[in-house]
């Protein structure tokens, strides 16, 4: 077997501060990825649970085949933007009954689970990944409708939700709400 020989040099200063940056960002994502797990935040999850209602990744885990992979997508979207890291829902990949579905649940945590902007641009691309994958579709729905004072950016390109959950129908691809 062949050596493969490197010229790096880990001790130079350059590799230090390219990994110290590296690391910076890593951590900014990893801060940014908890708070999307945390939903929309310990009030809001023991408020959700004290009326006796489950939270969107435990709603999924019950839903998906028993020790069964969930690919969860697209969970940092909204980052950077003025909405909630993770744009209201959870959604991914999971098996059901066997079969591979795309799963999208709001989160009811985040404002009510109402869609904003990045909440439509989140399932579009979803939708997307369903269509070329021939995914089933699976919403898992406990939402407060649209954001109000986003409701123009939500309501007049959220029509294309709609024709795409009315094309994979028409292909033979199912979808349940």
């Amino acid at each position: 077997m062949s050596v493969l020989k490197s010229t790096l040099d880990t001790a130079s200063e350059q590799y230090t501060g390219s990994v110290e940056a590296m690391n910076t960002k890593l951590g900014e994502i990893d801060a940014e990825h908890s708070k999307a797990l945390l939903g929309g935040g310990q009030k809001y999850v023991e408020r959700h649970k004290k009326r006796g209602k489950l939270l969107a990744r435990e709603r999924i885990e019950l839903l998906i085949d028993e020790d069964s992979a969930f690919l969860e997508l697209c969970p940092l979207a909204a980052w950077g933007s003025d909405f909630p890291v993770g744009a209201s829902t959870v959604m991914g990949i999971g098996v059901v009954c066997g079969v591979e579905c795309l799963i999208v649940a709001n989160d009811p945590t985040v404002r009510g689970g109402a869609s904003n902007p990045w909440t439509l641009k989140k399932g579009f691309r979803g939708n997307d990944i369903a269509t070329q994958n021939r995914l089933p579709v699976i919403s898992l729905v406990e939402s407060g409708g649209a954001d109000l004072p986003t409701q123009k950016e939500v309501f007049i390109p959220g029509g294309r939700m709609f024709r795409d959950l009315t094309q994979l129908s028409a292909a033979g691809i199912p979808t349940i709400a």
